[in-house]
């Protein structure tokens, strides 16, 4: 069909002017399709400006409930003032009318203008790339970031889905308990974190949970975090990503060998080893080379550059970042810190959907707990809280009372994990032991049931 608009626009990027206009003509002969066609395709999926503001107006008329009929959508497109005249709108709305007799086709249409928009953003991605290649003070880690981001974002708009009848819910939900409950149900349940009072709250570590570790410094978030690391990579043979952004990979790496192998930190700093630590050192330090653990202490990283990096890695069982406070938004710095950690913790809870992944993230606690006499963190104790309870599925709060007060605590060496939000079932506090010579967390055997 001839057009008599845009007549001196030159095609440089895809597009099937074909299928832009039966999907419009479609919808002007049969409006009941529109729903099914907002499902597949949005707005900017039209790269023609015209069939772009076309679409946008009509989205607004369903959006309001107003009737869609040739003459509505006529008068809608006339006050936009989308073509030259009034007579000319009118004159392309009956061509596009004319040309689509049926809108039994209008998914495939859809699928053409979506195949074309994808290409364009490719092609567009791809010279943005190249552009900034071009420039030599773009360092190339910072490029492949931007470039795999680009990429991914891309691949992303295919994966929205319609609603879901509850018979297919309760069909999903009983195979998954079916897999559970047989013999194979280790493979199916929440990754362990290592402490089985903790797994029996938690239920595990479950993927797409965001999972939040809090306490005040000095409590052993890191060590805990690590403790947690250690299994699944050593014992449960899974592959674990740690982002530091306070430690360097190497303290890293040696508060693993000093947990492992039970040699102090301290006479491991100091290179002062017996022969037999020597050795334990040795047999632990090929098991933790041969393990599935990756690290990465890039200071103030973003989420953008965490996502890349965790795709370049592919399969990954858990992450844990080191800590919420350091790290970046990858936007020019907010007056507003509240609002920056609020929006870091939504973007973590959305990658921790993405890549359908356990994401434990460490987090300061403010000084509140100092103010009380029994210095016991609460939720409200978060700093910048914003909206990190909210998004939390899980938070986990750490506290130790002969850390504060060590000749008149009750127990010696013993830390509370207060599991203070639990969205998978109730609240509880764990007991754990406290080794703070190799800076680890230890499982206690009661006598009494407890949880």
């Amino acid at each position: 069909m001839a057009t008599t608009f845009e007549t001196g626009e030159i095609q440089q990027l895809p597009y099937s002017l074909e299928a832009e206009q039966s999907i419009l003509g479609a919808i002007l002969v049969d409006p009941e399709c529109f729903p099914k066609v907002l499902e597949l395709i949005k707005a900017e999926s039209f790269y023609r400006s015209q069939h772009r503001r076309m679409f946008e107006l009509m989205s607004s008329m369903f959006t309001r409930n107003k009737a869609m009929d040739f003459i509505t959508i006529l008068g809608e497109v006339r006050d936009a003032q989308i073509f030259q005249s009034p007579e000319e709108a009118k004159i392309y709305l009956a061509q596009l009318a004319e040309v689509v007799p049926t809108s039994a086709n209008i998914e495939a249409y859809c699928r053409i203008v979506q195949e074309k928009y994808d290409a364009r953003r490719l092609m567009i991605a791809s010279r943005e790339i190249i552009d900034m290649a071009r420039e030599s003070q773009n360092e190339t880690e910072l490029l492949l970031d931007v470039a795999e981001q680009k990429i991914y974002d891309i691949r992303q708009g295919h994966s929205s889905s319609g609603l879901k009848h509850i018979r297919t819910a309760v069909a999903e939900t009983y195979e998954t308990l079916q897999r559970l409950s047989g013999a194979e149900r280790e493979k199916y349940r929440g990754t362990s974190t290592g402490f089985p009072y903790l797994d029996k709250v938690l239920t595990g570590l479950n993927n797409t949970d965001l999972i939040l570790i809090a306490a005040r410094p000095g409590m052993g978030k890191t060590s805990f975090a690590l403790n947690i690391a250690e299994h699944v990579a050593l014992k449960a043979g899974k592959r674990v990503a740690i982002f530091s952004l306070e430690m360097s990979s190497e303290q890293i790496a040696l508060r693993l060998l000093s947990a492992q192998a039970s040699i102090e930190g301290q006479r491991l700093r100091a290179g002062e080893l017996t022969g037999d630590e020597w050795y334990r050192l040795s047999m632990v330090s090929q098991a933790v080379s041969q393990s599935e653990i990756y690290l990465d202490d890039t200071p103030g990283i973003s989420i953008g550059e965490m996502k890349a990096k965790l795709r370049r890695l592919r399969h990954v069982d858990l992450v844990i970042i080191d800590y919420l406070q350091l790290m970046s938004s990858g936007k020019r710095r907010q007056e507003n810190r509240v609002q920056e950690v609020s929006e870091l913790t939504r973007n973590l809870k959305i990658m921790a959907k993405e890549l359908n992944v356990p994401l434990i993230t460490l987090s300061q606690l403010s000084r509140g707990p100092e103010s009380r006499t029994d210095h016991k963190p609460m939720l409200s104790d978060l700093r910048e809280s914003g909206s990190i309870e909210q998004d939390a599925d899980i938070v986990m709060l750490l506290y130790r009372e002969d850390y504060y007060n060590r000749e008149e605590a009750e127990e010696r060496n013993v830390a509370l994990c207060d599991v203070a939000k639990n969205r998978h079932g109730e609240v509880a506090t764990v007991k754990l032991g406290w080794d703070s010579r190799y800076t680890r967390f230890t499982n206690l055997e009661f006598a009494r049931n407890e949880p």
